[in-house]
């Protein structure tokens, strides 16, 4: 049987000669990660008919409303066990801009009073009650998905051992060859400006949950450095005044891009940018660095909470 939105509906067994109606494309995109059953961003945007970007940027003007249990970003390994494998994301998989997104049944739940379009609607209906044929599905078939994961742990045990090893080498080669740890401190000299914008830029990639900048002097060069930060970090600059043209510059970017907060302080002398909860001491403003000499240290004395406290 095929569903008005062209997705093929099937019923199966949950056992003492009951079945249940479930959309198999539905049930098919669905995948456990961290002991939920969760659907991917992009797959859930095909299913309502709307692009990935659209839907992801609904999520981000209403991050307050998906916690954790709602939705999360998988990992490089989530990714590649969970779906490389099974094709589920097709060619587009292959080169990827960012890890997706997974959302849980209660995230998916959320985007219904999000995307509000009749195609969601229904969409979303369905999405439910695949979660719901799951739930029943697995549930009644508990013992004997118990015995499959005993015979495969057994089978397993021989290998897992090199299979930890090799994992490990390879995390020490990525970050050997995809990293480096960040100096505490430090000094540039002049006509080293690209060695200075580097050091900037993985000081703010490294950021995980929030970057405050406190700088007097800021141009649009620094909104497109804070643009480095990865999804659902927060950027909040403090600087001395804000013109007509600072003024224009925030509001262009902010209506592009993840929004960054500008605000006015013009009690410091120094230029500070905290990450995370570490602050550093940088010698010269973000959008000189590399022109003239100047030094960084970072703060093992300080913290960024602190250092917020004092500005009130």
């Amino acid at each position: 049987m095929t569903t008005s939105t062209g997705i093929e509906a099937q019923s199966i067994s949950i056992g003492n000669g009951d079945t249940l109606s479930v959309d198999t494309g539905i049930v098919g995109l669905i995948k456990t990660v961290r002991g939920e059953q969760v659907i991917l961003d992009r797959n859930l945007a095909d299913l309502y008919g709307v692009e990935t970007k659209q839907l992801n940027r609904q999520v981000k003007r209403n991050i307050a409303r998906f916690p954790q249990d709602f939705m999360f970003q998988l990992t490089k390994e989530e990714y590649n066990a969970s779906w490389c494998h099974f094709g589920t994301l097709n060619v587009r998989g292959k080169n990827l801009k960012y890890l997706p997104l997974a959302f849980t049944e209660n995230g998916v739940a959320m985007l219904s009073g999000l995307l509000r379009t009749e195609t969601a609607i229904d969409v979303n209906i369905r999405i439910m009650r695949a979660f719901n044929s799951m739930r029943h599905f697995i549930a009644s078939n508990a013992q004997i998905f118990s015995r499959i994961a005993s015979i495969e742990q057994i089978q397993s045990g021989l290998v897992r051992h090199q299979q930890e090893t090799d994992l490990r080498i390879d995390e020490v080669l990525q970050k050997l060859n995809n990293m480096h740890t960040l100096p505490k401190e430090g000094i540039f000299y002049d006509g080293q400006v690209y060695d200075a914008y580097a050091f900037a830029a993985d000081l703010i990639r490294s950021a995980k949950q929030r970057i405050v900048l406190i700088d007097n002097y800021i141009d649009d060069t620094v909104l497109t450095l804070l643009d480095k930060r990865g999804n659902f970090v927060s950027a909040v600059i403090y600087t001395k005044s804000i013109d007509s043209r600072l003024q224009l510059d925030i509001a262009r970017h902010n209506a592009q891009y993840s929004p960054i907060g500008i605000n006015t302080f013009n009690r410091s002398h120094n230029r500070f940018l905290c990450i995370d909860d570490d602050v550093y001491h940088i010698g010269a403003s973000l959008k000189d660095l590399g022109k003239k000499w100047f030094a960084f240290s970072k703060m093992e004395c300080l913290q960024t909470a602190t250092l917020l406290d004092n500005m009130k």
